[in-house]
C-alpha cells in the first residue's frame, strides 16, 4: 500500500516544488535575511501543494476519461483500480488542507501577498486538470508551470524571509520555472498520441512534436542561462559558472530529439535532476 501511494505522489516531480524554495532561500541567505522557520514552512507547504496537485491529476484524469490503456507514463492509481476515486479525492483534499496548515505561519508572517499566492497555487493545482476549463487540457499548463514554479515560488520564498520584494528574485525565478516547463514538455511529448485521442489540447498537440522538442531545448538551456546572464550583466563573472549546467543539459537536448516516446520516462528523471543541479549552482556561484 505504501508503494501505491508513494508512486501516486510522483516523487520525481517533487523537485519542481523544492527547487524554487531552495533558490529563494539561497538568495535570502546571501542577502543576510535568512529566516529558517519560514523556510521550513515553505518547504512543507509547497511539497503538500505539489502532492495535492498530483493527486488531483490522478483523480480528474480518471473522471474525465483521459487515462487510457495506451498510457506510456507512470501508472495512475485511480485508473488502474489501485485506489478508488473517492479515496483519491479525499487524499487530494487532505494534501491541500495540510498545505494550508503548514503554510499558516508564512501566511501570518507575510500577510495578504502570501495568502493570495497560497490560494491561487491550490486553485490552479486543482484547475490544472479539474473544473470547467482545465489548464492542462487547453495548452495553458506550460504558462502555469513557468509562473508558479518560477518567479512566484522564488520571489515568494524570498519575501517571507526578507519581508520585502526582490525584483532580482523574481527575474532569476524564471530559471526553475523554465526547467519545470521542460519537464512538462517531456510529459507532453511522451503522451502526445494519447492526448490527441482523448481531446487534450496541450501545446505539443496544438503545434506538433517539433515544437515540443524546441520548447524543451529552449527551456532546459534557458534555465541555466537566465541566472548566469543576470550575474554577468551585473559585472559578476560568477555567472559563467551557470554555463556548466547548460553543458550538462546538452546531452538531454540531443535525447529529446532522438528518443522514441516510450523511452522518454528516463529523460523525465534526468531533467528532474537538472533542477537539483540548478540549485547547486546557485549555492556555489550566486554571490
Amino acid at each position: 500500500m505504501f508503494k501505491i501511494w508513494w508512486d501516486a505522489m510522483r516523487p520525481k516531480t517533487l523537485m519542481a516544488a523544492l527547487s524554487p524554495v531552495a533558490i529563494g532561500t539561497i538568495l535570502a541567505f546571501r542577502d543576510g535575511v535568512f529566516h529558517w522557520p519560514s523556510v521550513l514552512a515553505a518547504v512543507l507547504a509547497s511539497t503538500c501543494i505539489q502532492i495535492g496537485t498530483n493527486f488531483a491529476n490522478d483523480y480528474f484524469d480518471f473522471k474525465q476519461g483521459k487515462d487510457t490503456e495506451n498510457r506510456l507514463g507512470p501508472t495512475r492509481a485511480t485508473s488502474t483500480g489501485l485506489v478508488s476515486p473517492n479515496t483519491m479525492k479525499w487524499a487530494m483534499i487532505l494534501a491541500f488542507a495540510l498545505a494550508v496548515v503548514f503554510g499558516a505561519y508564512i501566511m501570518w508572517r507575510g500577510g495578504l501577498p502570501i495568502i493570495v499566492i497560497g490560494v491561487l497555487s491550490i486553485l490552479c493545482g486543482i484547475a490544472y486538470t479539474g473544473g470547467p476549463y482545465p489548464l492542462g487540457y487547453n495548452g495553458l499548463g506550460d504558462i502555469f508551470v513557468l509562473i508558479f514554479f518560477g518567479p512566484v515560488a522564488v520571489a515568494g520564498t524570498y519575501y517571507v524571509q526578507a519581508l520585502t520584494w526582490s525584483p532580482t528574485a523574481a527575474l532569476v525565478g524564471l530559471s526553475p520555472g523554465l526547467i519545470s516547463m521542460a519537464l512538462l514538455a517531456v510529459n507532453n511529448l511522451r503522451d502526445v498520441d494519447e492526448d490527441t485521442s482523448t481531446g487534450k489540447r496541450t501545446l505539443v498537440v496544438r503545434f506538433g512534436k517539433t515544437f515540443g522538442k524546441l520548447e524543451y531545448i529552449v527551456c532546459v538551456l534557458g534555465g541555466f542561462l537566465v541566472p548566469g546572464g543576470v550575474l554577468v550583466a551585473q559585472g559578476n563573472l560568477n555567472g559563467l559558472g551557470f554555463g556548466l549546467g547548460a553543458l550538462l543539459a546538452l546531452p538531454l537536448c540531443r535525447q529529446i530529439v532522438t528518443l522514441e516516446a516510450s523511452k522518454l520516462n528516463r529523460l523525465l528523471g534526468k531533467t528532474g535532476v537538472m533542477l537539483g543541479v540548478l540549485g547547486a549552482l546557485f549555492l556555489v556561484f550566486w554571490y
